[in-house]
């Protein structure tokens, strides 16, 4: 069921409009439409926060920036009917040829695809459970939720004829965002290319988050155990949660909250020896890396869903009875995530020796 031969779509819009993570893990799939669309123009519609991702994403030409009424999980956006009209305005502007709508188990396709009806895009591509009539030019039957959302991506574009270029993760971070990045460790005593541990104690939702003051015993006990540094990450929202992390575990911990760009995030984690996480985006771009991680991996998803699917990981959650609950709020004082920091820390150990073990097999190897 091929949507239209690659010359007839001259413009081309993705649609994901989620979190970075979510953003991230669409790099699959905009690899293989760019593939099978080589002349078209590609523009990725994302939420703010997700287009962030835009500038390591070299198979688009453009991202635009969107906060739609269908996605406030909040409940705060004022009735506003002609912000939905001004949206059909714009796309019918664009002249787009094709629209793949990429959602995850839980999103409707057709809030975006009937505005996409309205301002006159042929194809409009999507998968649901429901039936929603010719509102998507090209209905996909939902995979199973449990299927990892990357390969869900690829599973709609499959199903219309357009082939995966691989299902791996990948990131191209600007040469001027990595050395902005360098710069900034330099800066706080970190060498770049030495061996640091990135620490990212942060996530979208409370859910989803490791208890903090943990967090920070496991960095002290990391940075102790190891004699690595730790650079301990976030966002400006996230200040005072990432400088408690690092200043316990100071001298050997540096806080960087709010200071940089998502592409120089990820230009310090492509060189970290070992990544610890919560689930949230530093999940996704360690795995684009391929970097060692330890997730604290909380019940609110199931892991086949978010998982790393390429970088050396060990997943740390408890087994509960609520799992999975898809909550921003944890009411059972999340059980889920009682994970001592000694666990922790002895599992960033791991993954640490193995990395050694791994150079000095290869360094044994070269001399021989």
């Amino acid at each position: 069921m091929r949507t239209h031969a690659p010359e007839d779509v001259r413009r081309l819009l993705a649609v994901r409009l989620d979190n970075i993570g979510d953003v991230v893990m669409l790099g699959p799939a905009l690899r293989a439409l760019r593939a099978a669309y080589p002349d078209a123009h590609i523009t990725l519609m994302a939420s703010p926060a997700g287009a962030q991702a835009a500038p390591m994403l070299p198979w688009i030409d453009e991202v635009w920036p969107l906060s739609p009424v269908w996605q406030d999980a909040s409940w705060s956006m004022p009735f506003d009917p002609a912000r939905e009209r001004r949206l059909v305005s714009a796309l019918r502007e664009s002249r787009f040829d094709a629209a793949f709508i990429f959602t995850s188990f839980s999103q409707s396709p057709y809030p975006l695809a009937y505005a996409c009806y309205m301002a006159g895009i042929p194809v409009r591509a999507g998968q649901s459970k429901e039936f929603g009539g010719s509102v998507l030019s090209h209905w996909v039957r939902a995979p199973a939720d449990s299927m990892h959302q990357a390969e869900r991506n690829l599973h709609l574009l499959a199903s219309v004829g357009v082939a995966p270029s691989g299902a791996e993760l990948t990131l191209a971070v600007p040469p001027e965002s990595r050395a902005s990045a360098h710069e900034s460790l330099r800066r706080r005593g970190i060498d770049p290319e030495g061996r640091y541990v990135v620490v990212a104690p942060g996530a979208s939702c409370a859910a989803r988050r490791y208890d903090g003051a943990r967090f920070a015993e496991a960095t002290r006990l990391i940075t102790a155990e190891s004699g690595a540094s730790a650079v301990v990450v976030g966002s400006a929202k996230e200040r005072a949660l990432v400088e408690a992390v690092a200043s316990a575990a100071a001298p050997r911990a540096v806080a960087l909250a709010g200071v940089l760009s998502l592409p120089e995030l990820a230009a310090v984690i492509e060189r970290a020896a070992v990544v610890v996480t919560n689930n949230s985006a530093c999940l996704h771009i360690a795995d684009a890396f391929r970097r060692p991680q330890v997730v604290l991996y909380a019940g609110t998803e199931l892991e086949s869903q978010w998982r790393p699917r390429s970088s050396p990981a060990l997943l740390l959650r408890r087994e509960t009875d609520c799992s999975p609950c898809y909550a921003f709020d944890c009411a059972f004082a999340m059980q889920c995530l009682d994970i001592p920091p000694s666990q922790v820390a002895s599992a960033a150990r791991r993954l640490l020796e193995a990395k050694e073990m791994s150079f000095r097999a290869i360094r044994k190897e070269a001399a021989a």
